[in-house]
């Protein structure tokens, strides 16, 4: 079934102990998108400016991505985000980001062949612009959203409204503590859960992420990989892997939720392997396939 994305589309600017690019690809929407389209048919809403790099849309849509609903402003500019990660890729450092284009308060233009999209992921961004998109969609079957620090400080309210209408939520363990004020991820998870969402998804780094709802709780691990060269969308890459691969199967069963997981976890290990998505354009679903088998062969 088709997926819905709402998301930026970004310049990035970064530096890793493995090098540096400049305004190179980016934006939560596309890494989501992207990741997406290799388990389902995959579209896109998002803005950008008259500064936008036609072949940057050309890459999404040579993976398949539609982007009848990327919208164009040619007198705005792209977002843009600069930043800097340590010996430690934990550890990162935002140097600039400027929403441009892409504000708090943007409203998006759905299409009307979105408007019966069945899969809804609300990528990074304001809640704002998420309850207006929700309010163009008809009846979708699964919704989920993703959000951060900035959102969780600033725009609280607004935050805590979205959450009374979706299904499931995507979130660190620092920003599911941020929320909840529980440093305990279960005792975390329980609180989001009193909410709204019926589902909630943290991301635990290095000790992998853990699917909790009222009655289930999975876990899965990191991926060992020692070939990380830039850990940026890796989070958005898990979120669309894990809606992707729960559009294809079409339901929320417990095979199905622990191997969207098991994707998920998969697709972002491919994604940190190269900057941008200088390595993940060449990814094949073949790829995705054989990691995930290997993966499936260490789990206890």
């Amino acid at each position: 079934m088709p997926l819905l994305t709402i998301g930026s589309a970004a310049y990035d600017t970064l530096e890793t102990p493995f090098g540096f690019r400049e305004r190179s690809l980016g934006g939560s929407g596309v890494y989501a998108s992207f990741a997406a389209s290799f388990f389902t048919e995959s579209r896109l809403i998002g803005v950008v400016g008259g500064d936008w790099k036609p072949e940057y849309s050309g890459l999404l849509r040579s993976r398949g991505v539609d982007l009848e609903g990327l919208e164009t402003r040619e007198n705005e500019k792209t977002t843009y985000w600069s930043g800097r990660y340590f010996d430690d890729m934990n550890q990162r450092e935002t140097l600039l980001f400027e929403g441009n284009v892409m504000s708090e308060t943007y409203i998006p233009i759905v299409p009307d062949s979105y408007k019966n999209t069945p899969y809804v992921f609300l990528g990074n961004g304001s809640p704002v612009t998420d309850v207006a998109l929700l309010d163009s969609i008809a009846k979708p079957k699964l919704v989920v959203a993703d959000t951060m620090d900035f959102y969780i400080n600033g725009m609280k309210k607004e935050l805590l409204d979205l959450l009374t209408k979706i299904d499931g939520l995507i979130v660190n363990d620092g920003e599911a503590t941020l929320l909840t004020g529980e440093r305990n991820f279960l005792f975390a998870a329980k609180k989001i859960l009193e909410l709204g969402p019926k589902f909630v998804v943290i991301k635990r780094g290095e000790y992998g992420a853990s699917y909790i709802s009222e009655n289930e709780i999975y876990l899965v691990p990191a991926y060992p990989t020692m070939n990380v060269v830039d850990p940026t969308g890796a989070g958005d890459a898990f979120a669309g892997a894990f809606m992707g691969s729960l559009a294809e199967s079409g339901d929320l069963s417990a095979e199905s939720v622990k191997t969207a997981l098991l994707y998920a976890t998969v697709v972002a290990s491919l994604n940190v392997e190269g900057f941008s998505l200088e390595r993940f354009q060449f990814v094949t679903r073949a790829e995705i396939d054989k990691r995930a088998a290997e993966f499936r062969k260490i789990l206890v």
